[in-house]
Order: structure tokens, then C-alpha cells, then sequence
């Protein structure tokens, strides 16, 4: 200032850069005076505390919800192995009642089958021995019938009746 004021003659003062230097620099003195600068300093400083309490917040909460997500992850993949145990457990049962029900099909034909053959064999059984009766009997009359056209008298009868009796014997 003072090569301004040396120049003579007041030119430099009446120049418009002049007048905007000395507000400019009165408005810096005027900011200091009245702390601008260190509330301008503690307002950013607040300002950067609330950020960081911010950041440190949206850490947290992205660290807990990394857990969540690893928890149900691992709930999911319990879940699923439970599933395929229990599919698998009622696999073998399905398979083993199969098996069972198989077998004891297969029991329930072989009883089936043998009581058939038993009713069958007693069936057979019976009817020859009817056949035999009725054999018998049709020897018998047809021997009767013999031996009376034949012999007469009491000595036939008595041939007759032992001939008859002797042939029952023989074919019961």
C-alpha cells in the first residue's frame, strides 16, 4: 500500500481492483474477528464425526447382515439335508414295505396254493374211494347175480354169501 499512496496524486485509489482489494481483505478480517473460520473449521469437523458415525453404523449393520445371511444359508442348507434325509428314510421304508408286502404275498399264494393241493388230494382221494364203493358194489351184484344163476340150493347160498363177503374184504 504504501507504492500506492507514494504514486501521487490519488490515481490508484479512484481504480476500481483497489476498492475490491480493501472489501475483500476487510471481509477476511471481519471472518476473523468474529471466528468464522473456526466455526466453519468445528461445524466441518461435526459434520465429519456424523459421517463417520454414519460409515461405522452402515458397517455394522452390513456385518450383521452378512451374519443373517450366513445364518440362513446354513438354516437352508439344514434344511435341505433334513429334506433328503427324510426322503431317503421314507425311501427305504417304502421299499422295505414293499418287500414285506411282497413276502407275505408270496406266503399267502404258497398257503393258498398248498390248501388247494390238500382240498384237491382229499377230493381226489374221495372220489376213489366212491369209485372203489361203487366198483365193489357193482362186483358184488354182478358176482351175486353169477353165482345165483349158477348155484342153486343151500350149498350155493352159502357160496354166495361167502364168495360176497370175501370179495368186500378184498376190494375195501
Amino acid at each position: 500500500m504504501m507504492v500506492i499512496l507514494a504514486g501521487g496524486g490519488g490515481g490508484m485509489l479512484s481504480t476500481p481492483e483497489f476498492w475490491v482489494a480493501v472489501a475483500f481483505f476487510a471481509f477476511l478480517g471481519l471472518l476473523a474477528y468474529f471466528g468464522v473460520p473456526g466455526l466453519v473449521g468445528k461445524a466441518l469437523d461435526q459434520r465429519a464425526e456424523a459421517i463417520r458415525k454414519e460409515l461405522d453404523d452402515a458397517r455394522r449393520l452390513r456385518e450383521e447382515a452378512q451374519q443373517l445371511l450366513a445364518d440362513y444359508q446354513r438354516k437352508g442348507l439344514e434344511a435341505e439335508n433334513e429334506a433328503r434325509s427324510i426322503v431317503e428314510q421314507a425311501r427305504r421304508e417304502a421299499e422295505a414295505l414293499a418287500a414285506e408286502t411282497r413276502k407275505s404275498l408270496q406266503e399267502s399264494l404258497a398257503r393258498r396254493t398248498r390248501l388247494a393241493e390238500e382240498k384237491i388230494a382229499r377230493a381226489e382221494a374221495q372220489a376213489l374211494g366212491e369209485v372203489r364203493a361203487a366198483a365193489v358194489d357193482a362186483a358184488v351184484a354182478a358176482a351175486e347175480r353169477v353165482l345165483r344163476d349158477k348155484s342153486q340150493g343151500v350149498v350155493g347160498d352159502r357160496l354166495i354169501a361167502d364168495g360176497i363177503e370175501s370179495v368186500r374184504k378184498r376190494l375195501n
